[in-house]
């Protein structure tokens, strides 16, 4: 069985549902983004809305898809930094208790949180707070006395990334390098419109040299190529082998050089459309990973995200889940 292998911020949701997007201006957060926060203003968000109902889940984009190909049933890993406090060993606890294998560099600093406010309409906007996930860097993709970069990348097939680390140029680069050296295949989710907005040409670098498969929303479409849905995805594909825009409501658009797809969505009550974009990764992950036609892939893809945006956060009922590999199988 093929594995693969993410790397992402790790951080534990916050999630809160909000009654109309007054809040969101009132603290200053654009609808549907992901901003980086410092300690005091996670805080601060977090006190104006101490009146809010919340609950927890272990987070972040490459985090929430690796979890889900390992609930799948494919070998998985995941590298990430945590803190030695009780939100990292609830994230640690949550991956292994999916099955994934957590290749964790533990820090003196808090773990990381995403307070994630989530409007009526199932959008959700992020305000976030990297603790100690900031602190996941190139030095330690490098060999030390405890683990080589051979040892970390041995055996899988695929790397994932998340988007949200390309501000951090010489991470994602030699992460990078590191997978195609050790010829696995390298899909990137680009995460947000904002991140991709103020690292276009680094990306566009990066994409073209080393990547894969490339997952984008239609924001990150247009803040990579500055293109309508159709248009991205054409654009896209001139960088990598397969061209991802999903495009909410309606589908998905797939391309590769020979194949077009358009996926459809699945029937769904939404209540929140967290873990959405990643969810679809993972189901369209597995699928490519088990051979499975274009098509398929996207299906799955859809059928992931579908279900998860029934649930509040990132995270599904173990009886979801059977009925999911049940669809598969």
């Amino acid at each position: 069985m093929r594995k693969i292998l993410g790397m992402g911020n790790a951080l534990v949701d916050i999630m809160i549902m909000i009654e109309s997007d007054a809040i969101l201006e009132m603290l200053g957060l654009p609808k549907g983004s992901m901003q980086l926060v410092d300690k005091d203003r996670s805080n601060a968000v977090l006190s104006a809305l101490k009146g809010y109902k919340q609950s927890l889940s272990a987070g972040g984009s490459a985090a929430n898809t690796i979890h889900s190909l390992a609930k799948l049933g494919a070998p998985s890993g995941y590298i990430g930094v945590i803190g030695e406090d009780e939100l990292g060993g609830f994230f640690v606890r949550d991956l292994i208790h999916a099955g994934v294998d957590p290749l964790m560099i533990h820090s003196k600093q808090e773990t990381g949180r995403a307070v994630a406010l989530v409007t009526p309409d199932s959008e959700r906007t992020f305000a976030t707070f990297l603790g100690a996930a900031i602190e996941l860097s190139a030095e330690h993709l490098f060999p030390d006395d405890r683990q080589t970069v051979t040892d970390t990348f041995k055996g899988y097939s695929y790397f994932h990334i998340e988007g949200y680390l390309v501000q951090n140029h010489s991470l994602v680069r030699k992460a990078v390098e590191l997978a195609k050296n050790h010829d696995l295949i390298v899909s990137l989710d680009l995460a947000s419109y904002n991140v991709v907005e103020e690292n276009r040409e680094f990306l566009k670098d990066i994409v073209s040299k080393y990547v894969d498969i490339l997952f984008a929303n239609e924001e990150e479409a247009k803040a990579f190529t500055g293109l309508n849905p159709e248009n991205a995805l054409q654009e896209i594909g001139k960088f990598v082998e397969i061209a991802i825009v999903k495009t909410g409501s309606q589908g998905s658009l797939v391309k590769t050089a020979a194949e077009y797809c358009e996926i459809g969505v699945i029937p769904v009550r939404p209540i929140d459309t967290t873990g959405a974009g990643d969810l679809y990764a993972a189901g369209f992950l597995y699928g490519h990973s088990h051979g499975m036609p274009l098509q398929k892939c996207g299906e799955l893809g859809a059928l992931l995200a579908g279900n998860v945006i029934e649930f509040m956060g990132s995270k599904m009922s173990e009886e979801r889940w059977e009925h999911i590999k049940s669809q598969i199988r």
